[in-house]
Formats: C-alpha cells, sequence, structure tokens
C-alpha cells in the first residue's frame, strides 16, 4: 500500500469513529443532572414588592454610607437618600416622554401598514411609563 491510500483510510475510519462518539454522547448529556434534583432549570424571577424593594434599597445605602465613614468620609443621610430614590419616577422625566411618544407614534403607523386600528396615543404613552416604573408587566408588540 501506498501512503495516499493509507492516509484515506485513517481519516475515513477518524470521520466514523467522530460520528459514533458525536451520536453516543448525545444521550449522555442530554440526560446529565436530572437524577438526584440537579437538574438546572430556569425560574422566573419572583416580582418583588414596594416594601421589599425600598428595604433592599435602604440595606445598599447603609452600606454605602458604612463604606463611606470607613473611608473618613461623611456618612450618607440614609432616608433622605431612599425617599429620592424612591420619589423619582419614569413619567417624570420629559425627555423619556417624548421618546416613549415616538415609539408609539411609529407603532402606530406600522399598526396601519397591516390594517390594525392605532393605538390612543397618550393613554399608550402612560402605559408604557407605568411598564417602565414595574406598576405592569412590559408590553408585548
Amino acid at each position: 500500500m501506498d501512503f495516499g491510500t493509507v492516509l484515506i483510510a485513517v481519516a475515513v475510519v477518524a470521520v466514523v469513529v467522530a460520528v459514533a462518539s458525536y451520536w453516543g454522547t448525545g444521550r449522555i448529556y442530554s440526560g446529565l443532572g436530572r437524577e438526584g434534583g440537579l437538574e438546572m432549570t430556569r425560574e422566573p424571577p419572583a416580582a418583588a414588592s414596594g416594601p421589599e424593594v425600598q428595604e433592599e434599597i435602604r440595606q445598599m445605602l447603609e452600606a454605602k454610607s458604612r463604606r463611606r465613614q470607613a473611608r473618613g468620609e461623611p456618612e450618607l443621610d440614609v432616608e433622605s437618600e431612599l425617599a429620592e430614590l424612591t420619589r423619582a419616577s419614569a413619567a417624570s422625566d420629559p425627555a423619556l416622554r417624548e421618546e416613549v411618544r415616538q415609539l408609539v407614534i411609529a407603532r402606530n403607523e406600522r399598526r396601519i401598514r397591516q390594517g390594525k386600528e392605532p393605538l390612543e396615543v397618550e393613554a399608550e404613552i402612560e402605559r408604557q411609563l407605568r411598564a417602565v416604573g414595574g406598576d405592569e408587566p412590559p408590553p408585548r408588540v
């Protein structure tokens, strides 16, 4: 046998072995971790309520204040910072409102082209801003 024939034979055998090993390991990896309660599945994130969110923000602000004190800086007024952070809403940002308005108008143009009824612009803007603030689930397009 010459070198070319041996090379082709080895390559063919290697391809067959590679295909067989790929086909055989698929079942092994698909079942890996399913027994013994180790299955990795995604759980939907739990919705946080207002008091829980405020308590987490308060804890983060208190930790930030302690770090500042450790560096010799004045401590934070946690209550005023908390009030400022929780007071701000998406509806109070005029630039965001205008951007949402442009998106609603563009969506209405697309809906009209599709033969659907256009959305009422102001009501849709308010709904979108509430969704950004976390008061309702995000819209489906």
